[in-house]
Formats: C-alpha cells, structure tokens, sequence
C-alpha cells in the first residue's frame, strides 16, 4: 500500500510521511481535531520524480481512499519532511480524481522558487515531498488562521496569530486580506484554541503554531510544527520552558546557537522622520533603497528593501537578496512575514503611509521590523538594551562549563558544549 490512512496508530517516521502528515498524527494521538485524510509519502514522489509518471495501481489506490472519506471534496496539499512555507502547491477543494493534484504537488518540488528555498536553507534536493490528502472544511463558514502558543518574535507567552473571517485558509498565507488578531475569535473557540496549543506545546516542549479552519462553529486543525521563532524568542523560549519545567536547563542551553546570540540583541531604530507605519513581523533594524519587485531587489546595487503589496513565493529571490521587506496589505501569518522569520530579515507588513508620500523606487527608507515604523533615509540606532534571558541562559552555560571568568557570549555558550556545531 503506498496510501497510509491518517490515525493515531500511524507510527512512520517523518521522512516516510513527511512533516505535515506527522503531526497531524501527533495531534489525533492528543485527541484533537483534525479532518479525516490520508498520506501518498515521500517514497512516491521521488519515485515520480525519477520515473516521470506514478506508479503502478496509485490512481486506483487514490480514488479508493478519497471514496473512502465520503467521495466529496477533498484538500490536498504538499508536505515534506522539512517545513518549505509556501514553496509547493496546494489544492483546495478539490472533486473527482484528486491523481492529477498529486502529480501537480510531486512535480511543483523541482520548481525554481522551491530549489531556491532548499539552497538558502541546506535542505537536501532528492528527499522529496509526501502529499496530504483530507476532507475539505469550508473557512467560508466560519473562518481561518494561524496561531502560536508564544509570540514567535519575542518570544512572550501568549496566544498570538491571525484570522480572517469568512475565508479559507490559504488567503491568510497569502496576504491578500488584512487580518484581524485572534481576540475576533468567538471565546469558547479562541479558549479551545489555546487549550490545543497547550497540549502540543507540552508535547513537544517548545513552542508550536497551527494552521485552524472553523466551520459552523466547529474547530479543525490543519497542521502543527514546533519552532517557527526568530532569535530573539528562541532565546526568551528557551529559558521560559526551563523555568516552567518542560526542558532542562541543559536542554535550554543546548537549543542555543551562536547564531541566536548574535541576533538575540536587536538594535531599535532612533528617531527619524516616519512615513509610514505597520506591524513589526520579524525584528531588527534594516536600511536600503526601496525595490518595488523581486527582480529590481537583486540587479539594484548596494543594500535594498523590497517594498511590495504582497509577496509570494515567486519572490523568494527578491526576499533572499533584500536586506529587509515591507508590505502594504498582510498579517503576522503571511508570506512575507514567516518568510522573512526564517530568512533572519526585518520585516513590515500591513503597512500605510502616515501622510500620503508617495516614494518612488530608489528612495533610501529605513524600517524598524519590531515597532513596524518606516523612515525616510538613515536613521539612528538605539543601543541595544541587554537582554536578561540572554544573560540568564550564559550563566547556565558558565554552570555547565565550571567556567565563570570573564569572556565573550560565544565563547561562554561554545565552553557549556564545545561540539556543538553552527545551526
């Protein structure tokens, strides 16, 4: 069988099933909601990629499982066994056959924005992508969103996301639509809503985030990853879940990399004279000359800040090249703003002009990725104010090293764990 029915009884690793198909096992082992569906894995899809065609009996196996489910319409979207936010095909709603949407979501891992993501990342080419196939829930009833047990850029242990009422899932990632914060929520949803993520926080002791439908009332969870945070909240996370008793404080020292203590300490911006103001998606502090497409962002010289309605996968390379990104329209799930969390880069979203200056490409602006403030030209820096769960976490690794002179952040983390490897 090369279909697995999703159930809690499901124990293939992540690389057979992917990531997505992996927890959504773990959340129906918690006792969660998740709709019904099952997994074509990633054995198949490198098999399709080599052969050119799928295998032998699949289409068969496909239209059997989807009978199975009730013969209605169907989501079906990629999931590889490393998280690549956006960089594959999804199809929702779909009828009939869904063997053509597999073959789609198989062939959309070799497209150049996914290769592009995989070569920024380290993330190997021939793993593939498995393909996760569910009943359809309707966000048209109801609503849509993502939601994180702890606020992914700094770290603060609340319930943080975004929603959009009356629409599906895929137009919150998008960023098309502005979105609204979680409080919109009716409370018994917005209250199982936190109820879920406390569960899989517990689970996998770190912070998780989830992608959730609602129709008619009734809560669905799509998808769960733990992580997802910049450097700032991974450090905060980090010390947090040892105070709260979920990790060691080994553990906690651990999780950190030299990597998150250079960016742990986020510069402000200083003053300047503000155009435009938005939401902080992802913090630091950014200076460039405005780049108003994804091409203009790489052949611009010097430092630029890519300056879009939206952004999309498409942008990836503009993203990449860029040194910060603000959008017009979008919300703390977007594109833009996961994107630029994981890229490391500043970034805006939401974004309007304070008093209509229109600025044309090429302007110099500099953006605050934390308060969400643009500034025309350069502006000054604050110096970065210390940050105590840094602090704290170096004097654990001080303790595990036996080690309390005085020295560099790196070089206190690196004596706690000398092996420890760049991440």
């Amino acid at each position: 069988m090369t279909v697995i029915a999703l159930g809690p009884g499901v124990d293939e690793p992540a690389d057979v099933i992917g990531g997505k198909a992996h927890g959504l096992v773990t959340l129906m082992r918690l006792g969660l909601p998740v709709p019904p569906g099952f997994v074509v894995g990633t054995a198949v899809c490198r098999a399709f990629l080599r052969d050119g065609r799928l295998p032998d009996g699949l289409e068969e196996e496909l239209d059997a499982a989807v009978e199975a489910l009730g013969g209605g319409p169907v989501s079906v979207r990629s999931g590889a066994v490393v998280s690549m936010p956006g960089m594959m095909n999804t199809l929702l709603d779909v009828s009939g056959p869904v063997a053509g949407a597999v073959r789609e979501i198989f062939s959309s891992w070799n497209t150049q924005r996914a290769v592009t993501y995989r070569e920024l990342h380290g993330i190997a080419h021939n793993l593939g992508t498995a393909v996760v196939v569910q009943r359809m829930v309707f966000g048209e009833r109801g609503g849509s969103g993502v939601a994180f047990s702890r606020d992914p850029s700094n770290g603060e242990k609340t319930l943080y996301g975004d929603v959009l009422l009356g629409q599906r899932g895929d137009a919150v990632v998008d960023g098309r639509s502005s979105t609204l914060p979680l409080t919109a929520l009716e409370p018994g949803l917005r209250a199982e809503l936190a109820d879920a993520l406390t569960r899989a926080e517990r689970h996998y002791r770190d912070a998780c985030h989830v992608e959730f439908t609602f129709e008619s009332g009734r809560l669905w969870l799509l998808q769960v990853r733990p992580g997802g945070l910049t450097a700032p909240a991974a450090v905060r996370v980090a010390v947090d879940l040892a105070d709260e008793g979920l990790i060691t404080r080994r553990e906690a020292v651990a999780r950190i990399t030299p990597r998150h203590l250079r960016a742990a300490a986020v510069p402000r911006m200083l003053g300047g004279d503000i155009v435009a103001r938005g939401r902080g998606a992802s913090p630091g502090v950014a200076t460039g000359r405005i780049a108003l497409t994804a091409d203009h962002a790489v052949s611009m010289p010097g430092p630029v800040i890519l300056v879009r309605p939206v952004t999309s996968p498409h942008d990836l390379h503009g993203m990449a090249a860029a040194t910060g990104i603000v959008t017009s329209r979008g919300g703390l799930a977007s594109h833009a703003a996961v994107v630029a969390r994981s890229l490391g880069k500043p970034a805006v979203v939401d974004a309007t002009s304070v008093d209509d200056r229109l600025l044309p490409a090429g302007t110099m602006v500099t953006i605050d990725g934390t308060s969400g403030e643009v500034a025309l030209g350069r502006a000054g820096l604050s110096t970065a104010i210390t940050n105590g769960h840094v602090h704290r976490l170096l004097q654990w690794a001080d303790d595990l090293s036996g080690d309390h002179s005085p020295r560099p952040a790196e070089e206190r983390l690196a004596a706690a764990y000398p092996n420890q490897r760049e991440r």
